[in-house]
């Protein structure tokens, strides 16, 4: 590879890590031709995009946007180095883990990842980069938070109008029996005749 080259990869590089707030540094160097097309093509599904390039040049694209920012990204550069840029933090480990557990094998490897600001170093962080929260999800999580106190109030105002209902109907119906039993006739008991005394027939 010829200076040119080395400085036109290096400004790829230097422009991906300044587009992308996440990236992973992953070790393929056991895949085979086959398997590295594979991981591609699970990346390109999940747009994340995946590179491949020296560690060296790795390592200067990083220091030339900020020396001290990826400094715990740079003992992850050795072997053979994949590079996986994505808007969403968590993709790349889902990506990884499913791939490995498809092909029973160990690799990828991680080695690092670069997530937000914060390093993650080491294939054991993978499990848990797999259960970290986007920001979609943490703002879905935030929503539900604020909106459950709403529900319960609005649940019991429900409740008590109910409530109220009730007890404005039920002294009404009681109210009204009387005046019902006030206004119903009373059958009067029809009068016996006066008994009639027969007078005897004068002389």
């Amino acid at each position: 590879m010829t200076k040119q080259e080395k400085n036109e990869v290096i400004e790829v590089l230097k422009g991906k890590f300044a587009q992308y707030n996440n990236f992973y540094v992953t070790d393929t160097e056991s895949l085979t031709v086959a398997q590295v097309s594979k991981l591609r093509s699970h990346c390109f599904d999940k747009q994340v995009e995946m590179r491949v390039a020296k560690n060296t040049l790795i390592k200067k694209a990083l220091e030339s946007l900020d020396t001290e920012k990826y400094t715990g990204v740079y003992d992850s550069l050795h072997n053979v180095t994949a590079l996986l840029f994505s808007e969403n933090p968590k993709d790349p480990a889902l990506i990884l883990s499913s791939f490995r557990k498809e092909s029973k094998g160990e690799k990828p490897e991680l080695k690092a990842a670069f997530i937000n600001g914060d390093v993650f170093v080491g294939d054991n962080q993978l499990k848990a980069l797999t259960q970290i929260k986007t920001k979609n999800e943490l703002i879905g999580e935030v929503i539900g938070l604020l909106q459950a106190p709403i529900q319960r109030v609005l649940g019991a105002l429900q409740n008590k109008d109910a409530a109220k209902a009730a007890e404005e109907v039920t002294p009404a119906v009681e109210a009204a029996a009387p005046v019902a039993e006030a206004e119903a006739p009373v059958a009067e008991t029809p009068a016996a005749p006066e008994a009639t005394t027969d007078e005897a027939p004068t002389a």
